[in-house]
Order: structure tokens, then sequence, then C-alpha cells
């Protein structure tokens, strides 16, 4: 591939490297010049361009970047149509999410033209999920390294399918252990196996003594149980105590005791015959992610689990401060509550083209009289957020003029075109240092009033791990979503015409679901939505 600068005469079927602005509008980069994108540019009077020009030895960077993502993909993947040199895998079915490391890594290797990313090796995925992208960097690929490329490939990412298992339960007793406790930790297993599709068939409860534990686990295995669990009343702190001890008794054995994973280190991985058993740690009580449900996991998705595995967790077993534990605030110390309620800020996304519109600009559009972005703002400004950030890009000129008088901040974002992560980005960065999350609303939801962000506000509880709070109608998820702060830095890598509805699967624990109406599942879209609404177009 050549690339550089070169006349405009000369540039026809040239790929443009940057985007040029000409008399009648933009040539953006990436376009393939045409003779009549060369007489606009001309009459322009633009004398050169960046090109790049692909030569007979060249792959274009999209069917580059798909052919190399359909050779990962392995079972349990589909690979979605590229588009400026990328192409997207997803997951077809829910399970844990495996890769192949060393190819990966061998692949990144080949040339810096061929990039390819994925999410941690052995995370629950879910159906719809992205797994991996492949980005061709420059708008090519020489066809030596792409075959390259294609023979390290072969099934790089797979998605090892959840299996409807039947789990079996022991659990110790003492009398120091609550009923109530035991009652809660086989309520939050049962939610564990319900996302994998597996059922809790039953439950033994026992006195904490080796003995009792074996005939628990020999009963089970009788009725049936392919996978069994248990929780000792007391923490297991040898591998001669009481859990570990049962499973030997039952005629099984204990392949590793101890994890570097915290929390989760005093867990016992044991089997019986084929059936794996888990001897629990006390965080396994507890619905916060711990090493428990990384070993869970893979045996409920039928991935073997070895000692060399588990001693492998180290790098990244700090789980100490992932997103959904409470933190201590900047200092060391968690604030107090009578210091208040989280501060909240509200970011209105206002940038959008209105394509399916037809034309006008829906934003001024009018319901009640009122330009439908002046409604989500004054909807806000009359909540309890705290400070309201405007968004804006097409036709900026208009939606502050609809927003006279009022106190926002306007933020425009110059690459709104791109879609509505880079509004999103524009708006969160906008945003106060002092506020612990935003609710990030639409301005095509005129049904949305201040009564219904204060519901968002109010169910907020970063300290207890509330971090993403979602409008529901009839149970369907709708706008606005308030985000925490700890959350930001993931929403300011999002790409694309999307926001951070994605980032929802990898937070599962943090989001709490508010019922709160018809309106949060009503925008205007089109005409008829805007007639729908009693509006008229601006």
């Amino acid at each position: 591939m050549k690339f550089g600068p070169v006349p405009v005469s000369g540039a026809v079927g040239a790929i443009l490297a940057h985007s040029v602005r000409h008399d009648d509008g933009v040539l953006r980069k990436g376009t393939v010049l045409t003779e009549e994108a060369i007489r606009a540019l001309v009459e322009s009077g633009i004398a050169d361009v960046v090109v790049a020009t692909l030569e007979a030895t060249d792959v274009h960077e999209n069917p580059a970047a798909e052919a190399l993502a359909k050779a990962i993909a392995g079972d349990g993947l589909r690979v979605e149509p590229p588009f400026t040199g990328r192409s997207n895998l997803y997951a077809e079915t829910a399970g844990v999410l495996v890769v192949d490391r060393a190819a990966i890594d061998r692949l990144n290797r080949v040339d810096p033209a061929i990039t390819v990313a994925t999410r941690d090796a052995y995370g629950v995925v879910e159906p719809g999920r992205m797994v991996a992208t492949v980005k061709i960097i420059p708008f090519a690929v020489p066809k030596a390294r792409l075959d390259e490329a294609l023979r390290i490939a072969s099934g790089a990412v797979r998605v090892a399918p959840f299996r409807p298992l039947k789990v079996g339960l022991v659990a110790t007793m003492l009398p120091s252990l609550k009923p109530t406790v035991m009652d809660k930790t086989r309520r939050l297993l049962e939610e564990r196996l319900t996302t994998a599709g597996a059922t809790l068939m039953d439950e033994k409860r026992v006195d904490h003594e080796s003995g009792a534990v074996a005939a628990a686990l020999d009963a089970l295995a009788g009725e049936g149980a392919e996978l069994m669990v248990v929780f000792g009343a007391s923490a297991t702190v040898d591998e001669l105590d009481e859990v570990p001890a049962g499973i030997v008794a039952a005629g099984g054995r204990v392949l590793h005791f101890g994890m570097p994973v915290d929390p989760g280190n005093l867990l016992v991985l044991g089997e019986i015959g084929e059936r794996p058993v888990i001897g629990a740690p006390g965080c396994a009580r507890s619905p916060k992610e711990n090493g428990f449900d990384w070993i869970l996991n893979r045996l409920l998705a039928g991935l073997k689990v070895t000692p060399d595995d588990i001693t492998g967790l180290g790098v990244g077993g700090l789980l100490m401060e992932i997103v959904s534990r409470p933190q201590p605030r900047e200092g060391g110390e968690a604030r107090p509550e009578t210091e208040g309620a989280p501060r909240v800020a509200a970011v209105i996304l206002a940038a959008g083209r209105s394509r399916r519109m037809g034309g006008p600009n829906k934003l001024v559009a009018t319901v009640g009289g009122r330009p439908l972005v002046r409604i989500a703002a004054e909807a806000a400004l009359a909540s309890r957020a705290e400070s309201v950030v405007v968004v804006t890009g097409h036709r900026p000129g208009e939606v502050e003029t609809a927003l006279g008088g009022l106190e926002t901040r306007l933020v425009h974002n110059p690459d709104y075109a791109e879609g509505l992560s880079t509004s999103l980005k524009a708006g969160i960065a906008a945003l106060p240092e002092d506020v612990d999350g935003a609710v990030v609303m639409l301005a095509d939801m005129p049904g949305v009033d201040a009564q219904t962000i204060d519901q968002l506000i109010e169910s907020f509880d970063p300290d207890s791990g509330a971090l993403v709070v979602l409008p529901t109608f009839q149970g369907k998820r709708g706008n606005p979503v308030l985000w925490s702060k700890r959350l930001f830095p993931d929403l300011l890598t999002v790409e694309g015409d999307t926001g951070g509805r994605h980032l929802l699967g990898t937070h599962r624990d943090a989001v709490v679901e508010v019922e709160t109406g018809r309106a949060v599942a009503v925008d205007v879209d089109t005409p008829e939505a805007l007639a729908a609404v009693g509006g008229k177009p601006a």
C-alpha cells in the first residue's frame, strides 16, 4: 500500500486518508475517490489530498477484518459484517468465553496492521454480548501477512455453553450459624445456577462433621447430582478439615485447597468419580463476585479445572476493588451517611441528525408548545439533579435557541455524525468532578418528567453497590439510565452508534431496575411518533 499526498487529478480510485471539506460538503476518511468526488475537490480549489493506494498484493481492510474474524470465531460465536476495517464477534449462547491466549498473542505480533482484542478469558457471556473485535489499522494489509494470521487464528475464541446440570447442596450446621443465613445461601446459589440454566435439585443440612458430609454427598450422588457444592458452617483452614475430609470419606479426592483469588482464598476443589465437588469459601454467601463464581461457572460450562488453572488465577485475582463493591472515597474513608445523598448530574444527548424524522430537526419540534429538547431540560432542572449538561451536534444553533433562558451547560460534539457514543463521551467529560453519578437522558422522550428522574436518583446507592439504575415499563427496560461515576471510565470506551447498554451484562450485580411507567419506553423518532404524542414539527 502506498500512502501520502498526491495531486487530486491523479487520485481516482485511491482511498481518502483524512476527511476533506469542499464547497458542497465533506468527503469522509475512507472514501474511495470517484471521478465525481475528484470534480468536487477540483472545483473547490483543492490541489492535493492524502490518500492510500492499494497494490495488487494488498487486501482491503474490510474483507481482511471479516476473514480474520471468521477464522478466529469458534463455537458459539457469530461475526458481524465489517465496517471501517473492524469486524466484531458476538456470543450466540450463554456460557464461558474460552480464549487461546497464545494464539491471540501470536496474531497480534504478525503485523502492526493486524489487531485482535477479546474480553477476559473465562468470563461469563450472554447471547448478543460482544466478545472480540478484529481491527485492521490502515486501509489494507499485505495478503501474505493476512494469510499468516489466518493460519494462526483457527478457532482461537469460542463460547463453552452452560449445561443444564443438576446440582446438589450440602450445608453443615453449627449453633453459631443462623438458619436465615443458610436460607439466604441457598437462594443465592439458586440464582447463580439459574443464570447458567442449571438447577438446585436438593439440599442436605447436616452436622459440621466429615462423616455427615460424606453421607450427604453419597445421598446426593445417588439422587443424580452432577455437581455438588458444600457450604461449611465454619471456614476450611486445612486439607484435613471437615469439608475436604468429608469429600475423601465419600470416596473422592481433593484436587486442590486454596486459591490466589481474594475474596475466595479458602475454596476446596474435589471430585467424587466424575462429579466435581466445590467446598465453597465463606464469601460465596454474598452475591458479590468472588473466586467461587470463577470456578463454578467453568464447571457449569463443562470445562475441567485443574490445580494449575487455580494457581494461575493470581494475576487479576484481587477482587477487593471490583466496581460493584462499596469503595472508600478519596482520602481513604467512606463518606458518612450524615453527609447526604449522592450527588447526581444530568446529561441530555441532543446531537442526533433526526434521520428517521425525514428532514426537520426533531428536537425543536413542539409538544404542548414546547420544543422536545426544552421539555427534557426543564424536567432535569426540576429534578434532584444538581446540574444539567446538554450535548449538541446537528444544527446546534436551533437547539441552543430552544433552550434559551435555561441554566444548562451546552457542550458541542463536533463528532456527532460518528454515533451516539461520541455524544455520551462529550457529556461525561463535561461533568463536574464532584458528582457521584449521572442520569443520561435522550432529548426526544417528552414523557420523562422530574418525578421519573427522581425515582432513579432515589434508588441510586453506590455505597451498597447499586451503581446503575434502569427504569422499566411492564418489565421492559427503557431510558433514561443513571450511571455511577465508577463506571464513567467504561462509558468513555464505548464506540459507534450505541450507548452503554452492553456494559449492563458486565456489571449485572450492580444494576437496579425501577418500574416507572410508560414514558420511559416512548421516544419520538418519526413523524408518526411525534403525532402520537400530540406534537408538531418545527
